[in-house]
């Protein structure tokens, strides 16, 4: 006996398209061969698809799920009950899949076509801008990875109860890619150079260069992971910096002062011994001098015109070395807070640890740090980026007699005129446990979001 079959089938889109009962076959082969037990040979599939064509009245078009309503119980009643709860669930997987495409699209949709002002999607995460066009491309993505996760990669228990509200997955669009946050060492990164993956860079040689490739380390490594960047050391990492450009500016001076002085100036005969100290030395001695200064003065004695010409030789390259820190520190502020990252739609999520080195060097960078911060940017607004957070410690800076007490007091100034640095209080029990003397790799370091760590793991 010929069946009469439906000339169309009506598509979920209202669309119609021509009836193909083999597709009604093929579909519950499919569900029959996820069931062992249950083997239906190619005769008894024609047999039930007959029995599902017979139940539909092919004088009108029918729609799909009426289709998948009738093999289901033309399944049941053949008696093949695991061939057709298969086949249900496949009808069930299908149907999350096409909520899921369809639920992406209209989110694509919001991104594409409203405003950030009226679009919770847009302005889900503050460090991204969903007005322009990498924040928007960076959301495509961000809400695909989401919907593969929710939909073919966490358990289903999981994803409804995120969307329940009931648990939170933070960051659930990277949870297949990448780790969350990295502490950078940058003194071995500095040592060597580095590569970003499009250049190597090599080792800074002053200041402003180790500022700059401070910013750029993190830059790079915002790109590798969905969490933020922090710099556990930041004033011994810059340290190093500071006595480069120190050096540097002596060589010039040196070189300036051949041009206008004898060969045999006394001046010029000193000025060897100031290549062969680091910054630290510099201090002291400047220290020494301006001492010595101060205490003739109080007698009412004059310095000698080598000494006068000394002391102000030794002057300039120290306010040389403080303009270079200040404008890196600055520049490192400004930096972080302009810089792209995430294919242009993010800024670095930096932050920095700092106010343990004791040194002159790290002292300096420490104290020009909390200085560019107070300045603020460009029209005075307070910086979000980095997020700063001075380590406070018994015997370095908690109390008056220690060396780094002023940088405290200059941080507390800072941190109410604009919220940042935060403190970390390294005698804390949680945290002195871990704490060894002059060993800054056992000082507990924070992330902006107040992610406490001691260390990565290598």
């Amino acid at each position: 006996m010929t069946l009469k079959c439906p000339r169309n089938i009506i598509k979920r889109d209202g669309s119609l398209m021509p009836f193909d009962a083999h597709k009604i076959r093929q579909a519950m082969a499919s569900a029959n061969n996820c069931v062992p037990s249950e083997t239906l040979t190619s005769e008894e599939l024609d047999q039930i698809t007959g029995n599902v064509i017979q139940m539909l009245d092919y004088r009108q078009d029918p729609d799909v799920e009426t289709v998948q309503d009738c093999v289901e119980e033309a399944l049941m009643a053949f008696g093949v009950y695991q061939t057709a709860k298969a086949y249900v669930l496949y009808r069930e997987d299908h149907k999350k899949r096409r909520e899921a495409a369809q639920n992406l699209m209209e989110s694509y949709k919001q991104l594409t076509f409203v405003d950030s002002a009226d679009s919770d999607l847009k302005r889900e995460n503050a460090n991204i801008d969903g007005n322009t066009a990498m924040g928007t491309m960076l959301k495509y993505g961000t809400e695909g990875a989401k919907s593969f996760v929710d939909n073919y990669i966490l358990p289903e228990d999981m994803a409804k109860a995120h969307q329940d509200g009931s648990i939170h997955i933070h960051d659930k669009d990277f949870y297949m890619l990448t780790e969350t946050c990295c502490q950078i060492d940058l003194q071995k990164l500095f040592k060597d150079g580095f590569s970003t993956g499009h250049g190597f860079l090599r080792e800074p040689q002053s200041i402003l260069s180790y500022a700059s490739l401070a910013c750029i380390a993190m830059q790079a490594n915002q790109n590798e992971m969905h969490g933020g960047q922090s710099i556990p050391d930041f004033d011994f990492a810059m340290a190093p910096g500071v006595t480069k450009t120190y050096r540097k500016h002596v060589r010039d001076l040196i070189e300036t002062s051949h041009l206008f002085t004898e060969e045999n100036d006394p001046l010029l005969k000193r000025t060897p011994e100031l290549l062969e100290i680091d910054y630290n030395g510099f201090s002291s001695l400047l220290e020494e001098i301006e001492n010595e200064a101060a205490t003739k003065k109080e007698d009412g004695q004059d310095m000698s015109e080598g000494e006068s010409r000394w002391r102000a030789f030794l002057q300039v390259i120290n306010e040389r070395c403080e303009r270079d820190t200040y404008q890196a520190m600055q520049a490192l502020i400004h930096n972080l807070n302009t810089m792209n990252s995430r294919a242009g739609a993010q800024v670095p999520f930096s932050s920095i640890n700092y106010g343990t080195d004791t040194s002159a060097a790290g002292r300096l960078v420490i104290k020009n740090v909390l200085l560019a911060t107070i300045d603020g940017l460009g029209r005075g607004e307070t910086p979000i980026f980095p997020v700063q957070i001075f380590k406070v410690k018994e015997g370095i800076s908690a109390q008056k007699s220690d060396p780094n007490y002023d940088l405290f007091q200059l941080a507390i100034k800072c941190s109410a005129k604009r919220l940042f640095p935060n403190f970390s209080f390294l005698d804390a029990p949680f945290n002195r446990q871990f704490y060894r003397p002059d060993n800054p790799n056992t000082e507990v370091a924070y992330m902006g979001c107040r992610t406490r760590v001691i260390s990565n793991v290598y």
